[in-house]
């Protein structure tokens, strides 16, 4: 398997692999978005139960292991369709440097996410939805340069961050009702915080000192002439 982070100008500019780790970024979200449709469909076919059994319900103990379930699921078609656009495109541009990286990124923001909003949501619905994990996804490709030192992902976090800062409105208290913005707050920091936590941590290869000292011809001790260059190299001719 390539690298999960290659840090020379030279490679990050590869055609050849960047294609690869484009193809890979590509199949990963495939794959991702033919789960979530999947389990909708089932989901529809039960009569969302599985929305009503395996979301959220905020501050019940009870319903807390369902943080790691409740981002798989939705309750209608338009709710997931809503969220695979963004889910899609963000989550590429989070595949795209490493399938690991991008696993471990996705554990994070459904916790802070979900966590989030079981905490501050009311405790009269259930939540449920993968709203909050695309802001997370957000929140790490904007950061995620500027901690990796890479100037194109840097570029990307700026042009994805001028681009769709008004997402950031409904992680506000009271500005989308109907919509949990406790989830989508959770999602951005716990995305931010993952441009920290999975930081490329492979140093940067260090340049070879220069020599200041003048390069001269050699001279072999055991050649006949060495002793008459020393003697003239002693009356500095």
């Amino acid at each position: 398997m390539a690298s999960e982070h290659r840090n020379s100008t030279a490679s990050t500019l590869d055609p050849v692999q960047m294609i690869a780790d484009a193809r890979r970024a590509l199949f990963t979200m495939v794959g991702v978005l033919a789960a979530i449709w999947s389990i909708q469909l089932v989901n529809w076919m039960d009569d969302y139960e599985l929305g009503k059994r395996f979301g959220i319900i905020p501050q019940d103990p009870g319903r807390l292991p369902n943080i790691v379930t409740a981002p798989f699921l939705h309750w209608n078609w338009a709710h997931l369709e809503a969220n695979s656009g963004p889910l899609f495109v963000f989550g590429f541009l989070a595949a795209y440097r490493g399938v690991k990286k991008f696993l471990g990124l996705t554990l994070l923001v459904a916790l802070t996410s979900e966590l989030t909003s079981w905490v501050f949501d009311s405790p009269n619905r259930i939540g449920a939805g993968a709203s909050g994990v695309v802001f997370g996804y957000f929140g790490y490709v904007v950061l995620r340069g500027i901690f990796d030192r890479n100037l194109i992902d840097t570029l990307i976090g700026v042009v994805l961050g001028a681009s769709y800062a008004y997402m950031v409105t409904s992680a506000l208290p009271g500005v989308a009702p109907g919509i949990s913005w406790s989830a989508h707050l959770g999602g951005l920091v716990g995305g931010l915080a993952g441009a920290w936590i999975f930081r490329n941590r492979t140093p940067r290869p260090t340049p070879a000192p220069k020599s200041n000292a003048k390069a001269g011809p050699t001279t072999d001790p055991s050649s006949p002439n060495a002793a008459l260059l020393k003697e003239l190299d002693d009356l500095g001719l």
